[in-house]
């Protein structure tokens, strides 16, 4: 059973985003400041739109917190939608409908689907929640566990490596760069292709097209053993590629060397086992990308995910309009040309979520000290069973 748990509750054009975040243990401080830096990472990006220029986000929290520590309650987090003035009248919670409907539905979003489950006639009562605006308060609820993570020496790093087919170059890329050496514009490590990222951004929006992309999320720090065998809701990288394909416009993850295995035998798939000078297992390669039978194996945890291009084009694509029964060019609004930065971080912020979960419930504790002294304590037990050999 899991020990966290969020909820999130917003429209995107609404009054606010709020999250809940219940199960962080009693004692752990928490910088405010780090939450917002977060949100701010989320909001930059080469090819990001005029929303974001509108919105500052900024958290408030308004309980869990006392004196800027965790109490060992439900957390709730808070962020105003500045926009939401020049939507009021369109998104008053208890006013009355005025302006016109959104009808002609966008192919690749939910607006179709939504309208037909949920017996509405305005696209708007669903684009509004399935937006993903409402990643704002998952990179909100991924920081305060990142801030619970790094507690126990555990970091959380991602990358961009490929964008509208163009792609790094791996060579130059070395493993320590990750979450150094990344450029603010579009979260890449290696510059030369970072120039012809934006060059194909520039061309997608000239065009008014749309981009997609590849991240990848490096942990670093984890012990060998967190997540299970013996259950399929155990194992932690079934628990990792949902979080992660929950994520709005994600429509791919694998874990190390992922889709690639499929091309190559096992003896060039499965990471060989040596001894090591401290008389230790070790491996020389990380294809598995830290993860062996659902659990930790103590390697470099590595998370790729693929996002499709944003549904919403400035050159719409064909549709029909739910209210004519006719085919039209689809709706559109402000949006962004290419999102996959900003994905990396929601990105880190739901693999922070899933990591300090499998660790608040292999270390249950209601207090931070008892949590740390049990992590700790586990990690001498597995460095000491191979000093007492």
């Amino acid at each position: 059973m899991s020990h966290l748990r969020f909820m999130t509750a917003g429209e995107s054009h609404g009054a606010a985003l709020t999250a809940i975040l219940d199960g962080i243990p009693a004692g752990l401080p928490i910088a405010r400041e780090a939450i917002n830096a977060q949100l701010a990472r989320r909001q930059h990006g080469y090819g990001r739109g005029g929303r974001m220029k509108i919105e500052t986000d900024r958290v408030e929290v308004l309980s869990g917190l006392r004196f800027g520590e965790t109490l060992g309650s439900p957390i709730t987090l808070q962020v105003i939608n500045r926009d939401f003035v020049n939507w009021t009248e369109r998104m008053d919670p208890l006013g009355t409908p005025t302006g016109p409907k959104v009808t002609a539905v966008r192919p690749g979003h939910a607006d179709l689907a939504g309208v037909l489950k949920y017996d509405r006639q305005d696209a708007r009562d669903i684009l509004e929640r399935s937006s993903a605006r409402e990643t704002t308060m998952r990179v909100a609820v991924g920081a305060v566990c990142r801030q619970l993570l790094a507690a126990v020496g555990v970091t959380v790093t991602s990358h961009v490596t490929e964008i509208g087919g163009v792609t790094v170059d791996r060579t130059v890329i070395r493993d320590e760069d990750v979450g150094v050496t990344n450029s603010s514009d579009l979260n890449c490590c290696d510059p030369a292709a970072e120039t012809r990222i934006k060059a194909c951004i520039d061309k997608a929006k000239a065009a008014g097209d749309t981009l997609g992309g590849i991240f990848e999320i490096i942990v670093r720090g984890l012990p060998v053993g967190l997540g299970s065998h013996t259950q399929w809701d155990r194992r932690l990288d079934g628990r990792l590629a949902g979080a992660v394909m929950s994520i709005q416009a994600i429509k791919g993850v694998e874990i190390g060397a992922g889709f690639a295995c499929a091309h190559v035998p096992g003896s060039q798939v499965h990471d060989e086992l040596f001894m090591g000078e401290n008389g230790c297992p070790c491996r020389k390669t990380n294809r598995a990308g830290g993860l062996e039978g659902g659990m930790t194996n103590g390697e470099t945890l590595v998370v790729r995910a693929v996002m499709k291009p944003i549904p919403t084009l400035m050159a719409p694509l064909r549709t029909v309009d739910i209210a004519a029964g006719e085919e039209v060019s689809a709706s559109k609004e402000r949006s962004d040309t290419c999102a996959v930065p900003a994905a990396s971080v929601v990105g880190e912020a739901m693999v922070s979520f899933i990591l300090a979960d499998a660790i608040c419930t292999q270390f249950h504790a209601d207090a931070m000290t008892d949590l740390t002294a049990s992590f700790a304590a586990y990690r001498a037990r597995l460095e000491s069973r191979w000093m007492n050999r």
